[in-house]
């Protein structure tokens, strides 16, 4: 287990030494001049300042030292400061990270819950009504789009009944942006687990649990429903993956002031050191997500440590 663990960590390091490469290079493969194009809408900014500019990010100096340079800085918990008012950047990713982070883990509650759920009913009660119309409306959930779905749960919950706030920070400013996220999310989940169940239930061993005379609630939720939870588990990490994706446009809908509306912002004020910043980030978290699914697998399924 513990070789395991340790090839799995060393994947997630590369992982994050490529998003370090990324940040870096993203200033030069953007086309033109960085500098010229952070401050093109600047009134009054002389080709001296914009030199200085350039000296005091380090743009004058070669790729590979801006690079080491980079890395040295990260290795003391500095990652440069915004261009737009010289504020720290590890500490405004900080400050918006929590909010983030309470945003995903949210949608992906709402996701496994209402997808495990649908998708465990649907696989039993197999061939149905309620599992035809569970997988139609499971279709219609991946097919709508994140920004319109929280537009339309808006309009309902806010501005027809007034029940939830358009947009907060509180426990009820969360409510409406982490469903729009996991509704979209729980109709996959429950798609896979229907498909990972049905077969379950076809296995030799569900057969012979149940010719032993053990409880049927037994049967389905100790041996069926593990069994069941590991390619839930594979897409766990994409699906995680997938909501932090989303939640950069949801936070935007909703005002919601996470990374994701950080990030949005800094592009358009060309704030190059912010965006490095939330690369660096989003890399590290879905790096340390995957690795903790990888554990996670392989003690569900005994056989993966060997592999």
């Amino acid at each position: 287990m513990l070789q395991f663990i340790a090839r799995r960590s060393i994947a997630a390091l590369v992982t994050v030494w490529i998003a370090t490469l990324a940040a870096v290079l993203l200033i030069h493969l953007v086309p033109g001049d960085p500098v010229r194009t952070m401050f093109a809408q600047s009134q009054g900014v002389t080709p001296a300042q914009i030199e200085e500019i350039r000296h005091n990010f380090g743009l004058d100096l070669p790729i590979y030292q801006q690079y080491f340079n980079y890395l040295v800085r990260l290795f003391h918990g500095d990652m440069g400061v915004t261009i737009r008012g010289q504020q720290p950047v590890l500490k405004l990713i900080m400050i918006c990270l929590p909010y983030t982070l309470a945003l995903t883990c949210s949608a992906m509650v709402v996701a496994l819950l209402f997808g495990m759920t649908c998708g465990f009913i649907a696989a039993y009660k197999r061939g149905s009504w309620f599992d035809s119309a569970l997988m139609v409306t499971a279709i219609l959930g991946v097919s709508l789009p994140h920004f319109w779905l929280g537009l339309m749960l808006m309009l309902l919950f806010s501005v027809k009944w007034g029940l939830l706030p358009v947009a907060g920070t509180g426990f009820e400013g969360l409510i409406l942006p982490a469903l729009t996220l996991g509704i979209t999310n729980a109709a996959i989940i429950a798609r896979l687990t229907r498909s990972s169940m049905i077969e379950i239930f076809s296995q030799d061993f569900i057969r012979t649990a149940r010719a032993k005379g053990l409880p049927r609630t037994l049967v389905l939720y100790r041996h069926a429903l593990r069994a069941g939870l590991i390619p839930v588990i594979t897409m766990m990490g994409m699906q995680f993956t997938y909501l932090m994706g989303g939640a950069v446009i949801i936070e935007n809908v909703f005002s919601w002031n996470g990374i994701g509306r950080l990030a949005v912002q800094a592009i358009f004020q060309r704030d190059y050191p912010l965006i490095q910043g939330f690369i660096l980030v989003f890399a590290f978290i879905v790096a340390i997500v995957s690795l903790l699914l990888d554990i996670l697998y392989a003690w569900l399924d005994p056989r993966i440590k060997v592999q």
